[in-house]
């Protein structure tokens, strides 16, 4: 299994505005391109940087099916959440395989 972990670090002030439009536009803008077959939202409980930490992961079985999300509509998506919070947070994405 892949899964595309996306680390995002949000302005505490806009906490439950970004949650409330991860839950409802982009998660299941994400889950529809069919590219991913589960997600789940963390929160990163002893984070040291400033604002709130969170984790969102969508899982694959191929690396294939990320690269053409990523390649794809995956770039519209990540556009519409850059600038829906445009200034008001930071996000880096890691790809990761299970072992076992």
């Amino acid at each position: 299994m892949i899964i595309l972990n996306e680390t995002i670090i949000i302005d505490e002030a806009i906490q439950a505005d970004w949650l409330k439009w991860m839950d409802s536009i982009y998660i299941p803008g994400v889950m529809a391109t069919g590219y991913f077959s589960g997600h789940r939202v963390l929160t990163v409980v002893n984070s040291p940087n400033e604002g709130v930490t969170y984790c969102l992961q969508f899982e694959t079985d191929s690396i294939d099916k990320y690269y053409q999300y990523q390649q794809g509509i995956g770039i519209k998506i990540k556009e519409a959440h850059f600038k829906q919070f445009e200034n008001r947070f930071v996000q880096f994405e890691t790809i990761m395989q299970q072992v076992n």
